[in-house]
């Protein structure tokens, strides 16, 4: 389990102007209209108490604040919401404020940033106290504080985009949910006005998500990173609630860890205990229960091939060179006009295991295009070597061709596994000039028993792919069905998912195994291309 050691120590934070002792007594007399107690306090509870005190108390000697970027990632249920709107109001009228202060709220949707900007709306028209400083304008979403020319705006993610403005706070909530080119310009634009004046706060609120390939996850291995010591980063403060792998789900002193509030009596302990009765024979219901309550980041595919926390143990390098003289199956899934081709090498990893090295094709002119429309990082990844790019707007299969003759130059090559979908020619031209290019069809009876191995060999943790992250991506993309039978077959999980690299290493995968041990079917006097498909299935 994650979980911040000093969320619960007692242990001493620093703060030296008396700044943290000052918010945390100014929130205290705020009032909150859904607290049944009498006078309706806004509830601070410990655990918000030294998150708050963490947030605004350590100093630099000229009184600027240590940190500029709080990291929340809470399971649902614990008042996220609330504290947000807390320190949303500390800047707007509170001891925080400025004149001409801007707080921004962003939500992946309009409906989802409307939950901030209720939250805070209502705490105000409660209160009389602020309500006449501040004036609530629903129609724009905004509470403007006019004696000090300051104001708060709670944006969508989906809607305009906020260029131009200089904010001093923003707070990007359930940034898990922000998708697409359109959360990825939000985002860019927002955090890149940070730095526009100084003593600024960059506020990530939010519960687990899925994949790694988005913008939350990027943001949240950060903080974790800093939160276990691996990064040393006074400017970030994480507050990283997370399940992890090996966790019990069913174990009631795991809820209590990863919700701080539950000693406080939220989230309720018997909606607990019930969805997690559910969970027990639904694996929809376990995920969610998983996601949401128990805050573990989840794979990006809802009915994944394999956890990719197994799959990752297979990251170790590998040494091309060290492979020159080793016998290799080549699987190739080539690619319609405009996606991805994938083209992947495996070889043998001692007696039962395998290690594959993958090279992507996309064309050149659509690389940004595609970045916006899959929403990963094509263009970076092509200028780190991960992708190759074709000249134009459509896949270059010549240079997908010249590219599998060289690894046939470069190494022991046994077989070449196409689908003959797309491959007609680039099969009879490298068959022409003898190299060993075979069919395999992406169907049931071929893919099924390639999927199995596949899996048996991650599984068992002898699978080394070398971390490529666009192998990677194409892995988590996968969704499975299984027949009555225990056959598997890969699917994409949404529509703009690509699997090509995970179907070329599964093709490759099988080709070898069917090697027998190393020893290439084409030693048989009695190999032809029709018996080779045949022995794939």
């Amino acid at each position: 389990m994650l979980a911040p050691a000093w969320i619960n120590d007692g242990s001493d934070i620093p703060d030296p102007f008396g700044y943290g002792e000052r918010a945390v007594q100014w929130l205290r007399r705020l009032k909150h209209p859904k607290n049944p107690a009498r006078g309706h306090p806004f509830q601070v509870d410990p655990w918000q108490e030294r998150i708050i005190r963490k947030l605004y108390g350590p100093r630099h000697e000229d009184g600027r604040r240590v940190v500029r970027r709080l990291v929340l990632l809470l399971p649902r249920g614990n008042r996220k919401t609330s504290l947000c709107g807390a320190i949303t109001l500390l800047h707007l009228i509170g001891p925080e404020k400025l004149p001409g202060n801007l707080v921004v709220s962003a939500a992946s949707a309009h409906e989802q940033a409307m939950e901030l900007f209720n939250e805070v709306a209502m705490i105000v028209q409660h209160d009389r106290r602020l309500e006449k400083h501040l004036a609530v304008r629903e129609y724009t979403s905004s509470i403007t504080f006019k004696a000090q020319r300051s104001r708060y705006i709670a944006v969508a993610s989906d809607g305009k985009v906020q260029h131009g403005k200089t904010p001093n706070v923003v707070i990007a909530d359930e940034l898990h949910a922000w998708e697409g080119r359109a959360g990825r310009v939000q985002w860019e634009a927002l955090d890149s006005a940070l730095v526009k004046v100084p003593d600024t706060l960059m506020i990530v609120a939010t519960t687990s998500g899925r994949g790694q390939e988005n913008l939350a996850w990027k943001t949240i291995d950060y903080a974790i990173k800093v939160q276990k010591g691996e990064i040393d980063d006074p400017a970030t403060l994480p507050v990283v609630f997370m399940a992890e792998e090996g966790d019990d789900w069913r174990d009631e002193a795991v809820w209590h860890a990863l919700n701080p509030g539950m000693r406080h009596g939220y989230p309720d302990l018997t909606s607990y205990r019930d969805k997690a009765q559910k969970a027990i024979n639904s694996p929809s219901d376990r995920d969610s229960f998983l996601q949401f309550n128990l805050n573990r980041w989840l794979d990006h595919s809802t009915s994944p091939f394999v956890e990719m926390l197994v799959y990752d143990q297979g990251a170790r390098a590998i040494d091309l060179d060290e492979l020159k003289g080793e016998q290799c199956w080549i699987g190739v899934d080539l690619s319609s006009n405009s996606d991805l081709t994938a083209v992947v090498a495996c070889w043998r990893d001692g007696d039962d295991g395998y290690q594959v090295q993958p090279w992507f094709f996309c064309p050149e002119d659509n690389l940004r295009r595609r970045a916006d429309k899959d929403g990963v990082a094509y263009p970076a990844w092509a200028d780190d070597g991960f992708i190759i790019p074709t000249p134009g707007n459509v896949v270059d299969f010549h240079a997908v061709e010249n590219h599998i003759r060289d690894l046939c130059e470069r190494f022991n090559v046994r077989e070449i596994a196409f689908d003959p979908h797309l491959a007609r020619n680039m099969l009879s031209n490298l068959l022409a000039d003898g190299l060993p290019a075979v069919e395999m069809r992406q169907g049931w009876v071929t893919m099924a028993p390639a999927i199995k191995e596949l899996e048996r060999a991650i599984v068992g943790r002898r699978f080394r792919h070398g971390g490529h992250p666009v192998l990677r991506w194409n892995f988590d993309n996968i969704a499975t069905e299984t027949d009555k039978a225990g056959n598997k077959s890969f699917h994409k999980g949404k529509s703009r998912d690509r699997i090509d690299g995970a179907v070329a290493t599964a093709m490759a995968v099988a080709r070898c195994a069917a090697g027998d041990n190393a020893r290439s079917i084409y030693d048989s006097p009695n190999w032809s291309p029709d018996w080779a498909f045949v022995k794939a299935g």
